[in-house]
């Protein structure tokens, strides 16, 4: 799989959340079709085959990228000692 750059997959996560809250407190056939394309979205960006699946992948691509962040920092770190 192609990893998301990591705000790429930041704004899909934050474009899913806005829809499932607007659909959630008002749900209308708008928010309904944003929701839907939210979710479309943020499941091609992780290979998932449905929200929750692509929930948790994201959530491991970001704390890869954390960890990758991290290690950088350490490495950056032991250089320059």
């Amino acid at each position: 799989m192609i990893h998301p750059a990591e705000k790429d997959l930041r704004a899909a996560l934050a474009r899913f959340a806005d829809a499932r809250i607007e659909h959630d407190v008002r749900p209308t056939g708008r928010t309904s079709r944003l929701l839907e394309d939210a979710t479309y979205t943020l499941c091609v960006m992780t290979g998932a085959t449905g929200a929750d699946q692509a929930l948790r992948t994201a959530d491991r691509l970001l704390q890869g990228y954390l960890s990758a962040r991290e290690e950088g920092t350490q490495q950056d770190e032991t250089l320059a000692a």
